[in-house]
């Protein structure tokens, strides 16, 4: 039933259905014109639908039944043809006790029998190539979408790691002035590997999780130095979903570029939510220099979000304030495109 619904809904394309209508309009007007039995016009309409609506789905089934044509199969579409044309064109009329006309004639059934073949070859195979166009459409965009997530893993693992190198490196100087520091930090690193493992597969987390992991790396931070910076996180993130780890590199640049550099003061994170999405801005106390050479960081952000927000979704921003650098974060209402 499928690929007779298939086929109908095919002929039924403007593309097809007007030149079968140009064909069979002039055809059916002949065979009324030309022919003196007032039922020659019923038949001739009959005789225009079968061709149009069997034929090509006869070629489909019986000829190309999985896109590739099979010689017993061109000669079980041909005997159907046959039979199709021996029952229209000789059987109904013998029956009917219709004269001969224009498309039953003597000669003219083997004309029908040929605009049979012919035309359910013509319009069986554009069928079927229309189809098999859109199934190829349809596995390579299936293929894109695994190549973006296969992309987008691959940025999260280039993250991950640039994060958990720079933690080991400053737990290793914690290991040989404080120790107490060193486990503290251990066991907060261990607390945030966990949340990072279990976001790097996702398509999707909410954004409380994203914002309780940039608190963990601020405490983290913290641990060694509480006089480091003042941090300030406000704003209700409710229920929005984001495409995981994207506010941790933008908060490991904060601390990095901010007061790690010598440029101590505050560090501020706000949530503003409406209808369209969110607006996060993240507030560093160091100047914003531009784009630095080398920097993965934020071109790995970028490449993210047009991966999992096509079309400009999301957008990232940098800029100086006069109180240091600001990262401004837009993110829309619906979930992100890739999936996992």
């Amino acid at each position: 039933m499928s690929l007779i619904r298939d086929t109908l809904l095919a002929l039924t394309a403007p593309r097809r259905l007007v030149p079968l209508a140009l064909v069979s309009v002039p055809l059916v007007a002949a065979q009324h014109s030309l022919s003196r039995d007032p039922l020659a016009m019923p038949l001739g309409v009959l005789m225009c639908l079968a061709f149009a609506l069997l034929g090509p789905y006869l070629w489909r089934r019986v000829a190309a039944p999985h896109g590739r044509i099979a010689p017993l199969g061109l000669l079980a579409y041909a005997a159907s043809g046959a039979l199709v044309v021996a029952i229209l064109a000789v059987a109904i009329p013998r029956a009917l006790g219709i004269g001969l006309t224009l498309l039953t004639g003597r000669e003219s059934v083997f004309v029908s029998l040929a605009l049979f073949w012919v035309g359910g070859w013509g319009l069986g195979r554009d069928i079927e190539f229309e189809a098999g166009l859109a199934r190829e459409q349809a596995r390579a965009e299936a293929l894109a979408r695994e190549a973006e997530r296969a992309q987008l893993l691959a940025l999260r693992g280039q993250l991950d790691p640039h994060f958990l190198f720079n933690t080991l490196n400053a737990i290793a100087e914690w290991c040989r002035t404080d120790g107490e520091v060193a486990e503290r930090a251990v066991l907060q690193l261990s607390s945030m590997l966990r949340t990072i493992l279990a976001g790097v597969p996702l398509a999707a987390w909410p954004l409380q999780r994203e914002l309780d992991l940039c608190r963990d790396l601020f405490a983290l931070h913290l641990i060694r130095d509480p006089n480091l910076f003042t941090l300030r996180i406000e704003g209700d993130p409710g229920d929005l979903q984001i495409a995981p780890l994207l506010l941790l590199p933008l908060a490991e640049n904060a601390v990095k570029h901010g007061p790690a550099a010598g440029h101590r003061g505050a560090i501020e994170l706000r949530v503003a939510r409406d209808h369209d999405g969110a607006r996060i801005t993240l507030d560093n106390p160091g100047p914003y220099r531009g784009p630095r050479d080398g920097s993965e960081g934020l071109p790995t952000v970028h490449r993210r979000l047009a991966l999992a927000y096509p079309e400009g979704r999301a957008t990232l921003t940098l800029e100086s304030t006069p109180h240091g650098t600001r990262a401004t974060l837009r993110l829309p209402a619906a979930r992100p495109a890739v999936r996992t």
